[in-house]
Protein backbone atom coordinates (compact mmCIF):
# COMPACT_ATOMS: atom_id res chain seq x y z
CA UNK A 1 0.00 0.00 0.00
CA UNK A 2 1.17 3.44 -1.00
CA UNK A 3 1.31 6.15 1.58
CA UNK A 4 0.17 9.73 0.53
CA UNK A 5 3.91 11.08 -0.25
CA UNK A 6 4.37 7.89 -2.38
CA UNK A 7 1.70 8.18 -4.06
CA UNK A 8 1.70 11.98 -4.58
CA UNK A 9 5.47 11.73 -5.71
CA UNK A 10 4.06 9.13 -8.27
CA UNK A 11 1.35 11.43 -9.93
CA UNK A 12 4.13 14.47 -9.84
CA UNK A 13 6.92 12.14 -11.43
CA UNK A 14 3.99 10.56 -14.13
CA UNK A 15 4.31 14.19 -15.25
CA UNK A 16 7.96 14.45 -15.91
CA UNK A 17 8.61 14.10 -19.46
CA UNK A 18 11.57 11.87 -21.52
CA UNK A 19 13.50 14.54 -22.87
CA UNK A 20 13.91 12.70 -26.01
CA UNK A 21 10.22 11.55 -26.49
CA UNK A 22 8.17 14.11 -24.85
CA UNK A 23 4.96 12.23 -25.58
CA UNK A 24 6.03 9.49 -23.05
CA UNK A 25 6.53 10.39 -19.04
CA UNK A 26 9.64 8.74 -17.62
CA UNK A 27 7.16 6.44 -15.27
CA UNK A 28 5.59 5.42 -18.37
CA UNK A 29 8.99 4.64 -19.49
CA UNK A 30 10.00 2.65 -16.64
CA UNK A 31 12.92 4.70 -15.60
CA UNK A 32 11.75 5.52 -12.40
CA UNK A 33 12.46 2.41 -10.56
CA UNK A 34 10.92 2.84 -7.21
CA UNK A 35 9.24 5.52 -4.95
CA UNK A 36 9.66 4.91 -1.31
CA UNK A 37 8.78 6.95 1.69
CA UNK A 38 11.65 6.26 4.22
CA UNK A 39 10.08 8.06 7.66
CA UNK A 40 9.03 11.30 5.72
CA UNK A 41 12.71 11.29 3.59
CA UNK A 42 11.02 9.83 -0.39
CA UNK A 43 13.88 7.77 -1.84
CA UNK A 44 13.07 7.89 -5.67
CA UNK A 45 15.56 5.10 -7.97
CA UNK A 46 15.97 5.79 -11.44
CA UNK A 47 17.86 3.33 -13.95
CA UNK A 48 18.86 4.93 -17.68
CA UNK A 49 17.07 3.18 -20.82
CA UNK A 50 20.88 2.24 -21.36
CA UNK A 51 24.56 3.33 -19.99
CA UNK A 52 25.34 5.50 -22.17
CA UNK A 53 22.17 7.67 -22.52
CA UNK A 54 22.90 11.32 -22.84
CA UNK A 55 19.75 12.22 -21.33
CA UNK A 56 20.59 10.51 -17.97
CA UNK A 57 21.22 13.76 -16.59
CA UNK A 58 18.59 16.08 -17.90
CA UNK A 59 16.30 13.25 -16.34
CA UNK A 60 17.26 12.94 -13.34
CA UNK A 61 17.60 17.20 -13.15
CA UNK A 62 13.71 17.26 -14.22
CA UNK A 63 13.26 14.45 -11.72
CA UNK A 64 15.15 16.59 -8.71
CA UNK A 65 13.33 20.05 -10.34
CA UNK A 66 9.92 18.07 -10.07
CA UNK A 67 10.20 16.91 -7.20
CA UNK A 68 11.10 20.34 -5.44
CA UNK A 69 8.47 22.03 -7.33
CA UNK A 70 5.50 19.89 -5.85
CA UNK A 71 7.83 20.45 -2.52
CA UNK A 72 8.31 16.41 -1.67
CA UNK A 73 11.52 17.14 0.97
CA UNK A 74 13.47 15.84 1.78
CA UNK A 75 14.51 13.46 -0.73
CA UNK A 76 17.26 11.77 -2.42
CA UNK A 77 17.31 10.90 -5.81
CA UNK A 78 19.62 7.97 -6.53
CA UNK A 79 20.58 6.15 -9.77
CA UNK A 80 20.47 2.06 -10.01
CA UNK A 81 21.84 0.64 -13.29
CA UNK A 82 21.44 -2.66 -11.81
CA UNK A 83 19.11 -4.65 -12.64
CA UNK A 84 19.80 -2.78 -15.84
CA UNK A 85 16.30 -1.38 -17.52
CA UNK A 86 14.28 -3.26 -19.92
CA UNK A 87 11.97 -2.55 -22.68
CA UNK A 88 9.79 -5.30 -20.53
CA UNK A 89 9.34 -1.89 -18.39
CA UNK A 90 7.61 0.58 -20.53
CA UNK A 91 3.89 0.38 -19.83
CA UNK A 92 1.18 -0.13 -22.08
CA UNK A 93 0.26 3.49 -22.18
CA UNK A 94 3.50 4.36 -22.99
CA UNK A 95 3.81 1.78 -25.85
CA UNK A 96 0.40 3.44 -26.93
CA UNK A 97 1.83 6.47 -26.70
CA UNK A 98 5.11 5.67 -28.71
CA UNK A 99 2.82 4.72 -31.80
CA UNK A 100 0.75 7.29 -31.91
CA UNK A 101 3.79 9.74 -31.83
CA UNK A 102 4.82 7.35 -35.14
CA UNK A 103 7.28 5.40 -32.84
CA UNK A 104 6.74 1.72 -33.31
CA UNK A 105 7.67 0.32 -29.96
CA UNK A 106 9.50 -2.72 -28.94
CA UNK A 107 8.32 -5.73 -30.82
CA UNK A 108 8.28 -9.07 -29.18
CA UNK A 109 12.27 -10.41 -27.97
CA UNK A 110 12.62 -13.07 -30.92
CA UNK A 111 12.44 -10.71 -33.10
CA UNK A 112 15.40 -8.94 -32.46
CA UNK A 113 17.15 -11.89 -31.60
CA UNK A 114 16.08 -13.28 -34.69
CA UNK A 115 17.70 -10.37 -36.81
CA UNK A 116 21.12 -11.30 -34.93
CA UNK A 117 20.80 -14.31 -37.03
CA UNK A 118 20.55 -12.00 -39.94
CA UNK A 119 17.06 -12.06 -40.62
CA UNK A 120 14.50 -9.41 -41.58
CA UNK A 121 13.23 -7.54 -38.76
CA UNK A 122 9.34 -7.60 -38.78
CA UNK A 123 8.47 -4.46 -37.49
CA UNK A 124 4.72 -3.10 -37.91
CA UNK A 125 4.35 0.45 -39.27
CA UNK A 126 3.45 2.67 -36.74
CA UNK A 127 1.54 4.71 -39.55
CA UNK A 128 -0.46 2.50 -41.66
CA UNK A 129 0.10 -1.04 -39.88
CA UNK A 130 1.95 -2.70 -42.32
CA UNK A 131 4.30 -5.30 -41.63
CA UNK A 132 5.61 -4.86 -45.00
CA UNK A 133 8.99 -2.35 -43.58
CA UNK A 134 12.46 -2.14 -44.05
CA UNK A 135 15.34 -1.10 -41.62
CA UNK A 136 17.15 1.91 -43.30
CA UNK A 137 19.42 2.02 -40.50
CA UNK A 138 20.51 0.21 -37.29
CA UNK A 139 20.68 3.63 -35.37
CA UNK A 140 17.80 6.36 -35.63
CA UNK A 141 16.65 9.79 -34.74
CA UNK A 142 18.98 8.53 -31.01
CA UNK A 143 21.03 4.98 -30.19
CA UNK A 144 18.05 3.33 -28.71
CA UNK A 145 16.13 3.73 -31.74
CA UNK A 146 16.57 2.09 -35.36
CA UNK A 147 15.24 4.15 -38.16
CA UNK A 148 13.02 2.09 -40.75
CA UNK A 149 10.52 2.56 -43.88
CA UNK A 150 7.18 1.49 -44.77
CA UNK A 151 7.09 0.00 -48.22
CA UNK A 152 3.24 0.81 -48.39
CA UNK A 153 2.49 3.77 -47.04
CA UNK A 154 6.21 5.07 -47.76
CA UNK A 155 6.86 7.16 -44.48
CA UNK A 156 9.62 6.68 -42.21
CA UNK A 157 9.29 5.72 -38.88
CA UNK A 158 11.76 4.66 -35.24
CA UNK A 159 11.67 1.75 -34.13
CA UNK A 160 12.13 1.83 -29.95
CA UNK A 161 14.54 -1.12 -29.98
CA UNK A 162 14.11 -3.95 -27.68
CA UNK A 163 16.79 -4.23 -24.90
CA UNK A 164 16.54 -7.05 -22.40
Amino acid sequence: MLTALEQNAWEVLNLVEDPEIPVISVVELGIVRSVIDDNGTLKVNITPTYSGCPATQVIEDSVIEALNKAQLLPFEVKTVLSPSWSTDMISESGRQKLKEYGIAPPADHSVDKMALMGEERQIKCPNCGSMDTQMVSQFGSTPCKAHFKCKDCLEPFDYFKCLK
